[in-house]
């Protein structure tokens, strides 16, 4: 029987196993977050291969890091931290975007009711809405990602990002307004 964790306090009794010799246990903190810390990677990388390279990338700083943890934040929390920063740190090095669009279109499930038609207007509408947030300026992009699709809170944003709440609220308001127009011009256009 294998153990998986539940949640954060899972996650610091793993940490305190493993800070204590039991470094085998750090597959563990591995498999519970790699998902998401992969997905942070694709949404700054735009591409799967350099995903899978930040994600390792991560999770070696985690490890060597993990002594340092002190628990006054939730574990995902510092990880993120982490995970931004290094993403953050890998884009200014890297300079360069691959369209992630195209990679999302190829790999869109058809479902048993869809027409060519119907799929063709999927994948325009996925590609419309890639394109409206990959048009948004990056401070509007990190928030918005970190608040829909990581499920963060504007607390743990913060702690995250550096940034104020207040300031994170305005971006995730200004990104949704932004957003609603251009997806609305695209409606009215196509």
């Amino acid at each position: 029987m294998s153990y998986e964790p539940e949640g954060d306090a899972d996650d610091q009794l793993i940490i305190g196993q493993i800070v204590s010799g039991q470094k085998d246990l750090f597959r563990l903190l591995v498999r519970r977050h790699e998902q998401a810390v992969y997905g942070m990677g694709i949404g700054f990388f735009r591409n799967a291969e350099d995903a899978s390279d930040f994600t390792q990338e991560v999770f070696l700083k985690v490890y060597k890091n993990l002594p340092g943890f002190e628990g006054r934040a939730r574990f995902s929390t510092w990880l993120y931290k982490i995970a931004y920063n290094t993403a953050v740190n890998g884009v200014n090095r890297r300079k360069e975007y691959r369209s992630l669009a195209e990679e999302e279109q190829a790999s869109i499930p058809a479902r048993d009711s869809d027409t060519p038609e119907r799929l063709l207007l999927r994948k325009a509408a996925q590609g419309a809405v890639l394109e409206a947030l990959e048009g948004l300026p990056e401070r509007y992009r990190i928030c918005v990602d970190m608040f829909f699709f990581y499920e963060r809170s504007y607390q743990e944003i913060e702690a995250i990002t550096g940034f104020p709440v207040n300031t994170i609220k305005s971006h995730v308001f200004r990104a949704k307004k932004l957003l609603r127009g251009k997806l609305e011009g695209i409606a009215e256009n196509g």
